[in-house]
């Protein structure tokens, strides 16, 4: 498996060019066809406005977003040429951020987000980012709001408890795990876990015959949580990428995260490959 085509969200926000700068490292680095996505927001009807007056309003918001959008495209363009990328493709889509991207992460091996921030004043559905993972049968990179990334993969952390997410995530993750220079493989046991170090090995021993070679950093009796166990060991191991499993389930409309999920999406302190 190799990355081949990879997605990256492209907006007017304050983390674009970061990502658009992540984006062309990874492309360059697996000689893949970049792929820049700039999505349109539907207009929301007011009922209470004039119809004439509505008219003109989505006039000039058109106006606004297609300015926005060549700016966007003349960035994407301007930068992938300096940066020596011949493989690239632009699209736009009118359609809600969710909807959009999710369908067009069916045509991608990996998709690049950002974190949620309430402080970007294009203020984006601040669920995007698990609702994507959730539903785009893709593995996500999310980037960290705070921070600059001029390496991902060297130093890598494997969340692992044998579950289905986190088999598909290192499954998804195994190009950077080739590259790494040091992978950890870290179950978190705590006294009531029903997994322990033997799965732990096991993995170890299924990236050996990748030609990866992991370490193991099982921790015991933990008397903080998952989610923060891992943020330590992030900084204690120099980490500069986390894989996981995006663990969730619906309830009625809503979809429910696991602790460990909503920990690492809100606290995120490098870049995370998640799938679901």
């Amino acid at each position: 498996m190799n990355y081949k085509t990879i997605l990256v969200h492209i907006d007017q926000g304050k983390h674009s060019e970061k990502r658009l700068k992540v984006a062309i490292q990874l492309a360059k680095q697996y000689d893949a066809y970049l792929v820049g996505c700039y999505v349109f927001a539907p207009h929301i009807s007011i009922d209470y406005v004039m119809t004439h007056i509505k008219a003109e309003l989505e006039a000039t918001e058109d106006k606004i977003a297609f300015a926005s959008m060549a700016r966007a495209e003349e960035v994407f363009r301007k930068k992938t040429f300096a940066a020596g990328l011949e493989k690239i493709e632009w699209h736009t889509a009118y359609d809600d951020l969710f909807s959009a991207m999710s369908s067009r992460a069916q045509y991608a091996d990996l998709v690049l987000i950002s974190q949620s921030d309430t402080a970007d004043e294009l203020r984006l559905p601040m669920d995007f980012p698990e609702r994507l993972v959730l539903a785009a049968a893709r593995p996500v990179l999310i980037l960290p709001t705070a921070g600059d990334f001029p390496t991902i993969g060297k130093r890598i952390l494997v969340a692992w408890n044998a579950s289905q997410e986190a088999t598909r995530a290192v499954s998804n993750a195994t190009p950077f795990l080739r590259a790494a220079d040091s992978v950890y493989v870290m179950t978190v046991n705590s006294k009531t876990s029903k997994h322990n170090s033997i799965q732990s090995e096991n993995m170890v021993q299924y990236l050996e015959r990748l030609g990866v070679h992991a370490q193991l950093q099982d921790v015991h009796n933990v008397e903080i949580d998952v989610g923060n166990a891992l943020l330590s060991s992030v900084s204690d191991l120099a980490a500069d990428l986390i894989v996981m499993g995006c663990y969730g389930h619906s309830r009625l409309r809503e979809w429910v995260l696991g602790g460990a999920t909503r920990t690492i999406l809100d606290s995120m302190t490098v870049p995370v490959l998640m799938s679901h």
